[in-house]
């Protein structure tokens, strides 16, 4: 009798495991291409991809030989090999009555022969399944199998690598590079479906004379406790990250700038509030910008951080929003641009 197997049955569980990673709808990399590029001419298949199972839909990672970027999940034979510890077989999917009247197999791009490992993460759910895929039907030798699994292994482990990159192991919060890839491939969704979403940068206020009279363990424990107040009061959905030293990015969705001024100034007295054992209050401030219509992420990002840069130019610990009326020229800030942003941050905070 098979013994009864908690992570198999716990599909939330799995989900979440699987947003653990931060990988849905990222751009292609070298990492994962070469394996796929190499399991493909080892096994001598026409298809081989690093499949991930969203709660409808299969999205490829990677993929050699396959056109499309992803499926409904109810075509996928990934969807069935993810319900299991074992590899998942298909020699001729035509005869094999789970998958004969797929569209996968009756269409493009026809397939007749499938084999998959479950790609199983350490705490042992399965969120996708590296597969090679033929045209033709065909028996996979046991060696073929156990030259999948070890790089299934490999997947997995670029994986959790990925997932190291992606955080700033001091504060828990995403790496630069985590975060702004978040906010590219959020910037893409929202503009395609006309949702609102504000990008908000701050900046601890003269932070390096908290290293320079306290030292750098005082320092890195007030990054830490900022990660720490962060995570407590942004929503589950937001995105917050550390952009470098002691700045910081918050991805906020489906909010307007009333909204992503209110959940600034929140943050911005939480952190006035915490009293550090050595240095006292830290103090931030904050730039706001809105997703606009017709703009592209650089810009989004430039309108945040000019906005942080009138904030520091007030006097610090304040909040300023992004005027979209307003427009710079030339490499330099003009005053006026600094004075009409400040304005803006003004009328906010007292309407």
């Amino acid at each position: 009798m098979t013994a009864y197997d908690p992570q198999l049955h716990d599909e939330a569980g799995r989900l979440r495991a699987l947003q653990r990673y931060n990988i849905l709808d990222s751009a292609p990399e070298r990492s994962f291409d070469i394996i796929t590029a190499l399991v493909r001419d080892l096994l001598n298949v026409p298809m081989c991809a690093v499949s991930l199972i969203d709660e409808g839909r299969q999205w490829f990672k990677s993929r050699q030989g396959v056109d499309a970027a992803e499926t409904p999940r109810n075509m996928a034979f990934c969807d069935h090999t993810i319900r299991s510890r074992t590899l998942l077989v298909v020699e001729d999917a035509a005869a094999d009555p789970r998958f004969a009247a797929n569209p996968l197999v009756t269409g493009g791009p026809g397939i007749r022969s499938y084999a998959g490992v479950p790609l199983t993460t350490p705490d042992g759910y399965n969120v996708g399944a590296l597969c090679v895929i033929d045209r033709q039907a065909r028996t996979f030798t046991d060696h073929d199998l156990d030259v999948l699994a070890r790089f299934a292994g490999l997947i997995v482990e670029q994986m959790e690598l990925r997932t190291l990159a992606m955080t700033d192991s001091l504060t828990g919060a995403l790496s630069r590079r985590g975060f702004v890839e978040a906010a590219r491939r959020a910037f893409c969704g929202f503009v395609s479906a006309q949702r609102p979403a504000a990008l908000i940068s701050f900046d601890l206020d003269r932070f390096k004379s908290v290293n320079d009279r306290f030292g750098h363990g005082c320092g890195n424990d007030v990054l830490q406790d900022v990660g720490s107040l962060c995570v407590r009061l942004l929503r589950p959905d937001d995105r917050f990250g550390r952009l470098g030293g002691e700045e910081f990015g918050i991805l906020l969705t489906g909010c307007n700038l009333r909204q992503a001024v209110a959940c600034a100034e929140r943050v911005r007295k939480a952190l006035e509030n915490a009293v550090h054992p050595l240095c006292g209050s830290v103090t931030a401030s904050f730039g706001i910008a809105m997703l606009e219509r017709g703009s592209d992420f650089d810009d989004w990002q430039m309108r945040a951080d000019r906005a942080l840069y009138a904030a520091k130019e007030q006097g610090r610990n304040c909040v300023v929003a992004f005027n979209p009326t307003v427009h710079e020229t030339g490499r330099q800030r003009r005053r006026s641009d600094i004075s009409s942003l400040i304005e803006t941050c003004a009328r906010w905070r007292t309407e």
